[in-house]
């Protein structure tokens, strides 16, 4: 059985977004954390928490080629574990030497150790599949992204 969080199942067409252009990462981060904070997933606090983590880690969130995973801490405004996720048009660079420029971005927030594990294990899972990456990639409008995503778990 598996138990929470199940990402496709948590990523509706108001948590998505494609092709989305930014001035930078800052923004990006703005971006796909608002999505997360209008769910109801977070406060207003969770969008500074998340640029305030890569200002001073640096661009830990910058996971694989193109892909970046802000997040911040439970107690930085977490109400329900919730992801979001954005695709940008054009990319942008987070300062990772090697991954950048970023062309997906997934934030969470998740409400303890045990939910930010799990998630971290369904993040993995997906980012290890070039397939189900293509495909997020190549999803041109938010329905599109989202038919990409619920494929995943089929």
């Amino acid at each position: 059985m598996t138990s929470t969080p199940v990402i496709a199942a948590l990523l509706t067409l108001d948590t998505v977004a494609a092709g989305v252009s930014t001035a930078g990462w800052e923004e990006a981060v703005e971006t796909v954390g608002k999505l997360l904070e209008q769910a109801g997933f977070t406060t207003d606090n969770y969008i500074p928490a998340m640029k305030r983590t890569i200002k001073e880690l640096g661009p830990y969130a910058v996971i694989a080629p193109g892909i970046a995973m802000p997040h911040a801490r439970p107690e930085d405004g977490v109400l329900l574990t919730g992801f979001a996720l954005i695709t940008l048009d054009p990319a942008v660079d987070f300062g990772s030497q090697v991954n950048d420029p970023v062309d997906i971005v997934l934030a969470f927030g998740a409400t303890d150790k045990q939910t930010h594990i799990k998630a971290l294990q369904e993040i993995a899972a997906i980012f290890g599949n070039q397939e189900k990456i293509s495909a997020i990639r190549a999803a041109q409008t938010s329905q599109e992204l989202l038919v990409a995503l619920h494929g995943l778990n089929q």
